[in-house]
């Protein structure tokens, strides 16, 4: 069990139960902030089902071996991938393991677009790229635009197509659980979440569990709309899906990155206030005079440590100023304030009448 004073207790590589038949297995993450991602492993009598695969990394291969032979499982066990998205350290280890072992992997039929465009090798991180030019910050594009390699041939066979593609509301059966996906766009657009009902004969209400993915994290604010085929509105897709989920059921949190945690609706109340806050927060930088993202990003703290946007290494500057922007969209679709894109493709924001 993870420890309630070590925030990064439960990034260790030691598997958790969590639930009847459901075991939470960190898998590293070594060139990562986020430390780890959750794999959570639901057992039947047919096999194996795995909520997200991690990413294709030795390590991760490793623990993974490990945490499923101290169940008395193998790999070959595995017969089927639920995948919540489709960045790199939730499906790519998915796909690898699914070439060895024949096992399915499903995923979020919204996340199509993006894996097609990723077959054409297209500039790596190129709709974040353009973004932050729309955000006036063409300096922070130049500066990052270099340092991105191309993914390898190897990478990219483990951005295969999935063999399965999941509607919304599309029920899976897991030993005697059903598993219900549901479309919760916003980190990505194809985004997933699996509610979980409880087992025969448990208290039901106990029972209840949410796969979160990156929808809904405990620790962090998850970033929005980052992806190959990045499109506008992302925050207010996110928004909406987080409304969407707090008017269901309330459950346990299972999430991708960070320990289990009891109620998924009090932290999107934590979300929503935090979103809310932003928007406000925003908006008074665009009445002080800060026209464009870049502008009103540099005028404002990021992360708990409530560090200035320079001070932040380069992708994270990237993401800081990527989310203003998001919330300028959505100020300027609520009338807050007013969006202009002039013709050196720069969008900037004025006080509406």
């Amino acid at each position: 069990m993870t420890a309630a004073g070590d925030r990064h207790a439960w990034s260790r590589p030691e598997p958790e139960p969590v639930a009847p038949g459901v075991l939470r297995v960190p898998l590293p993450l070594p060139f990562d902030a986020l430390r780890a991602v959750n794999v959570y492993v639901l057992s039947g009598p047919d096999g194996l089902t795995l909520v997200d695969g991690g990413w294709t990394l030795t390590t991760a291969r490793e623990v993974l071996d490990a945490a499923l032979a101290g169940s008395g499982a193998a790999v070959g066990d595995i017969t089927r991938f639920l995948v919540t998205h489709m960045h790199r350290d939730h499906y790519t280890q998915a796909v690898a393991l699914s070439r060895e072992t024949g096992a399915e992997v499903a995923l979020g039929a919204g996340e199509r677009d993006s894996l097609e465009l990723m077959a054409t090798r297209p500039t790596p991180m190129g709709a974040q790229l353009a973004g932050l030019r729309v955000a006036g910050a063409a300096a922070l594009a130049d500066e990052v635009a270099g340092t991105i390699p191309p993914p390898s041939d190897e990478e990219m066979a483990d951005y295969a197509l999935p063999d399965r593609w999941l509607a919304d509301g599309e029920r899976i059966a897991v030993a005697d659980r059903t598993l219900t996906a549901l479309e919760t766009p916003g980190h990505t657009r194809g985004h997933l979440v699996f509610e979980a009902e409880g087992t025969a004969g448990a208290d039901a209400a106990s029972e209840r569990l949410l796969f979160a993915g990156d929808h809904v994290l405990p620790h962090i604010t998850p970033s929005i709309g980052f992806e190959p085929d990045a499109r506008p509105g992302a925050l207010q897709r996110f928004l909406t899906s987080l409304a969407r989920l707090r008017e269901r059921p309330d459950r346990r949190l299972l999430p991708a990155h960070g320990p289990v945690a009891p109620s998924v609706h009090a932290r999107i109340d934590e979300l929503l206030d935090h979103h809310d806050a932003r928007l406000t927060e925003i908006e008074r930088r665009v009445v002080a005079g800060d026209a464009t993202a870049a502008e009103v990003a540099a005028a404002m703290t990021w992360t708990r440590r409530e560090s200035k946007l320079d001070d932040l290494e380069g992708f994270h500057r990237v993401l800081a100023v990527l989310e203003t922007d998001a919330h300028l969209e959505v100020l300027a679709a609520q009338g807050r304030v007013v969006r202009e894109q002039g013709d050196d493709g720069t969008a900037r924001h004025t006080v509406g009448a």
